[in-house]
């Protein structure tokens, strides 16, 4: 039977992300189904401190992230994304809160699991591949189209693509924006395991509880010393990502992508 942990670690202030229990095993549900679990602002905000509660949480040894519905995270909110056009200091407020998003998954010590169905697109697709293991449903698809909106891969495709598929295959989808099948990216090596979406809710528990059952401290430790080597690399490029994503933020093309998504046209980039 799911609960939900009302009295556990700060779960009962979060407004965006909704949370399950199964044993020891805690879901975080980003929870905006209407809007393909687009990434707003508040949702934002506390998708950057989630990690660490979740880590603290004293009744649960294995946490799975997933979305509400029949989509895992359609990326940023685009009306959030126009905001920040007239305020490059919003902007900058994300770029501080994605870094936290990811080093805090870093960081964890429990394992994390990502249950994906339908879109991750973007934000989404950091999320979700910034965890320790993926399962994605057939239906799911994976991008990183920040190019397509006259954005630099900031918010953790930059670091996780390439450690992920190798620079020059990375480069390729980065640089084009182009999305990926479950069952593609299961075959280069994007993503452990695209199953039946019939499945998929059984095969997550099935590994969350082995997880939940094993030797917990060699677990944890094995996770921290792998990611010993992911982490130095993630800084770096981080750092540098969202510092050219703040830059191209404030380009006449990005303002011209947005501009064009609410018009529902093409747009016409100038490179500038």
């Amino acid at each position: 039977m799911l609960v939900k942990p009302e009295d556990s670690v700060k779960f009962d202030q979060y407004e965006h992300l909704r949370f399950e229990r199964r044993g020891r095993v805690l879901t975080i549900v980003m929870n905006a189904p209407e809007a393909k679990n687009a990434v707003n602002r508040k949702m934002h905000r506390e998708l950057s401190e989630v990690f660490n509660d979740a880590d603290d949480d004293p009744d649960s040894d294995v946490i799975v992230l997933t979305g509400a519905g029949d989509s895992f995270s359609g990326g940023g909110d685009i009306n959030w994304m126009k905001s920040m056009l007239d305020d490059p200091w919003e902007m900058e407020t994300a770029n501080t809160e994605g870094r936290r998003a990811i080093f805090t998954i870093l960081d964890m010590q429990k394992p994390l699991i990502a249950k994906v169905r339908g879109p991750a697109i973007g934000l989404g697709a950091s999320l979700a591949l910034f965890c320790d293991i993926v399962f994605a449903s057939d239906t799911a698809k994976f991008g990183d189209p920040h190019v397509k909106v006259g954005l630099v891969a900031g918010d953790g495709g930059a670091a996780i693509w390439p450690h992920l598929l190798g620079h020059q295959r990375a480069k390729e989808y980065l640089m084009t924006g182009d999305i990926v099948t479950a069952a593609e990216a299961e075959r280069i090596g994007l993503i452990n395991h695209c199953v039946p979406d019939a499945e998929l809710d059984a095969r997550v528990d099935a590994l969350a509880d082995r997880l939940a059952g094993g030797a917990l401290k060699a677990i944890r430790w094995t996770k921290k010393a792998i990611n010993a080597g992911l982490k130095p690399t993630a800084h770096s490029v981080l750092e540098l990502s969202f510092a050219y994503e703040l830059m191209s933020g404030r380009t006449r093309d990005h303002a011209e992508a947005v501009s064009a998504f609410e018009g529902k046209r093409k747009p016409r980039f100038e490179g500038r």
